[in-house]
């Protein structure tokens, strides 16, 4: 699907079947397999064959898609006009093949999983691996300044909120708040965190002093170390529901100027695991963009990845955090993983890239692109055993349709270990459940991937996305602010559940909810998210380091594998309600309610792709119509052309009424974004701007593109906008 003048520029050099791009090629042979005891003669010869192995299937099951959503639509057209019964729906679904029989049950059977996926439950970031800089802050945010990030966001409310100016007020609700945090879950026994004397270790007890007495805490158990001299330490380690807290005590620091205990600083372990992503968050069309990713990959595997930047005038640098040592209660040494443990996203089975060109002239499908050198990068790893410990290496794997997807993937999987000379099973596959046909079917989808299969995880934006373009043809959508309390998507978050904790997820692998995506609206985040563990969760997705450590107080607060015992024995979520199509019974929307919903889309929409197509930014904070920054990436802009495609679809409005909304949401955008040097102004010419004909193309193009999906759009015109 790449740009036909990028084509006949490129350089590419033939190795066997494949005419492979210079760059790809150098990096590849000379950076990427250095290390990893495969020579570049064998790499590609083995490579070659396995591609031209898999890639046909590849295409097959994309024609399976078209095929299947061909059918799908005709069935709702010859039924236009009559209410949809489910019976009969569900009836024509399992003839075409779409919907598959369950199997028996069975419990999934995947070993050397990581304590950071298996046992500890906590907050999952996800971070685009073209950034260097953003994914060194991911995987360092696996310890956190609890006191940074309440200082620093709407948690607190004081007058300097936002200032650069210290508010002494303001830091005295932040320590009153961390110690509320700890009466609740390290109490002391006999008294209260606030306003302790000072800190000690006794015959490996913590003791808290008070008013000339001195105290225990109430578990004994949940102090585990400290660090320097046991009488006057210069950190204390707590443990609880498996995750930490440390103190660190420093009465010279700034910070506890006013602490009588000298407490300084509550570091709270935060981002357990970090998705580093190859997909929705980031603008990889070509050998160059590939490059940066795989790179950054491989700096992370090989523990060497670094960043020089310039902040406020100087120059820093940034790289990978060690370990955290500390002095155990029976006088030993203590070591913490100091980095978030890392997973790689791949991207999906239906996009090509230019990079490799196949035999008959084809570009070679991305995925098993990434499958292959995404998994060499992580070979050194395997070595090391830096970032998993068990000698696993986890792949997140996107947009999948059905369990023959599923199992694909596990072909795909079993020739790369073939081939670099793993052991079975060393790769493993985390699904994301964000397709209609994956929910569906999500029994039989793990059950493919048994063996292999570590997390599952509802992406409910490109869920949302994908359950309007399958059922473009039954009628008007609801608005997208309904979608959230509709039957389908209620269904949709407990079957994800339910399945996992059937197949035995729980205490093996993890179970998932998506992301917070308003970055600024911290003490809203604290008063929603809970919902996720409370569902089952045992992570839950969220937009950066400062979220992570608020968002992990929440796992102190409830234990999640007590809370999975009590779901396990729930009525199961309904298929019936899963299938449930969200189109609007009888449309009867004001002129000004249709044009504030097309508005609030188009503006989203337009602050999105502009960044993407003009700027290669894959994943940005876009100021919605009312100017709040939410995270947008590729589902949620997924979302927003595939319903106001929807609308025109079934006259809700027109496209002569939504060319208005989108040049006047361009206007609003392009002020948005005034202080961007690198910005190009949209409404200087619509004509000629790439960008908004690419925001429009995704709009009125959007029924025929495959799934709904963006990419395809996105991908040509920022190839187009690059060779400019």
């Amino acid at each position: 699907m790449g740009f036909k003048k990028d084509l006949m520029t490129k350089k590419y050099q033939t190795i066997n079947n494949l005419k492979i791009s210079d760059d790809l090629l150098s990096f590849v042979n000379n950076e990427l397999l250095i290390d990893i005891n495969i020579s570049p003669e064998k790499f590609w010869l083995d490579f070659d064959r396995a591609v031209h192995e898999l890639a046909p299937e590849n295409k097959e099951l994309i024609r399976i898609r078209e095929d299947l959503q061909k059918k799908i639509d005709d069935w709702h057209v010859r039924n236009k006009g009559n209410e949809i019964n489910i019976n009969e729906y569900k009836k024509f679904l399992r003839e075409i093949g779409y919907l598959r029989n369950e199997g028996a049950d069975f419990k999934i059977e995947t070993n050397k999983i990581d304590d950071e996926i298996a046992k500890i439950a906590g907050p999952q970031l996800v971070v685009p691996i073209m950034n260097a800089r953003y994914t060194l802050n991911a995987a360092n945010a696996r310890w956190v300044s609890l006191y940074d990030s309440l200082y620093g966001t709407n948690i607190i409310e004081s007058d300097e909120g936002g200032s650069e100016r210290y508010d002494p007020l303001r830091g005295q609700e932040v320590i009153k708040y961390v110690r509320e945090i700890f009466d609740k879950y390290i109490p002391i026994d006999g008294t209260s965190w606030k306003n302790i004397a000072s800190l000690k270790v006794l015959n490996g007890e913590l003791i808290v002093s008070k008013d000339d007495y001195e105290y225990n805490l109430k578990d004994k158990n949940k102090f585990i170390g400290h660090r320097g001299d046991a009488d006057k330490p210069s950190a204390i380690i707590l443990k609880n529901n498996n995750l930490h807290f440390e103190i660190i005590i420093n009465p010279k620091a700034f910070s506890a100027a006013h602490d009588i205990a000298g407490i300084s600083d509550v570091i709270v372990e935060s981002a357990i695991s970090t998705i580093c992503d190859n997909e929705d968050s980031v603008a990889a069309v070509d050998s160059e963009d590939k490059i940066v990713c795989y790179r950054n990959w491989l700096g992370l595997m090989k523990g060497n990845l670094k960043i020089q930047f310039e902040k406020n005038g100087k120059y820093l640098e940034r790289k990978l955090n060690p370990d955290r040592s500390y002095v155990s209660k029976d006088g030993k040494g203590l070591k913490l993983h100091g980095r978030s443990l890392l997973l790689i996203r791949n991207v999906g089975h239906l996009m090509t890239n230019p990079c490799i060109l196949l035999k008959d002239g084809s570009e070679i499908p991305e995925g098993i692109l990434d499958a292959f050198l995404t998994t060499a990068a992580a070979i050194n790893d395997l070595k090391k055993k830096k970032n998993s410990r068990e000698g696993s290496i986890y792949i997140v794997k996107p947009k999948m349709h059905g369990p023959d997807e599923t199992k694909f993937t596990d072909l795909i999987f079993s020739k790369v270990e073939e081939l670099f000379g793993l052991e079975k099973n060393t790769c493993k596959i985390g699904i994301m459940d964000e397709e209609r046909r994956t929910s569906a079917n999500l029994k039989e989808c793990i059950r493919t991937l048994k063996n292999r299969v570590f997390f599952i995880n509802t992406g409910f934006l490109d869920r949302t996305g994908d359950e309007m373009h399958t059922s473009m043809e039954a009628g008007p959508m609801i608005k997208k602010g309904d979608m959230k309390s509709s039957k389908w998507i209620s269904a949709y978050e407990n079957n994800n559940v339910d399945v996992g904790l059937k197949c035995g997820f729980s205490g093996k692998a993890q179970i998932g909810k998506g992301m917070w995506a308003m970055p600024d609206k911290m003490k809203e985040m604290m008063d929603e998210k809970m919902n996720h563990l409370k569902s089952g969760a045992n992570c839950a997705w969220v937009p950066s380091p400062t979220a992570a450590s608020l968002h992990a107080l929440h796992y102190h607060e409830t234990n999640i594998f007590d809370e999975q015992k009590k779901i396990i024995n729930r009525e199961e979520s309904k298929l019936d309600d899963l299938l449930t199509v969200p189109i609007a019974d009888r449309p009867n929307w004001s002129l000004n309610e249709i044009n504030a919903e097309i508005s609030n889309s188009a503006q989203t929409l337009l602050g999105y792709v502009v960044r993407w197509i003009d700027q290669g930014v894959g994943c940005s904070k876009v100021p919605d119509i009312n100017n709040i920054g939410l995270m947008e990436d590729r589902a949620t802009l997924r979302i927003s052309s595939q319903h106001i495609a929807n609308w025109i679809h079934h006259g809700i409005t027109t496209r002569i009424q939504v060319m208005e909304i989108m040049r006047e949401m361009a206007k609003v955008v392009d002020k948005q974004n005034k202080n961007d040097k690198k910005y190009i102004k949209m409404s200087d010419n619509f004509d000629k701007s790439l960008a908004f004909k690419t925001a429009c193309d995704l709009i009125f193009e959007g029924r025929k593109q495959p799934s709904g999906y963006t990419e395809p759009l996105l991908h040509q015109n920022r190839l187009k906008k690059k060779s400019l």
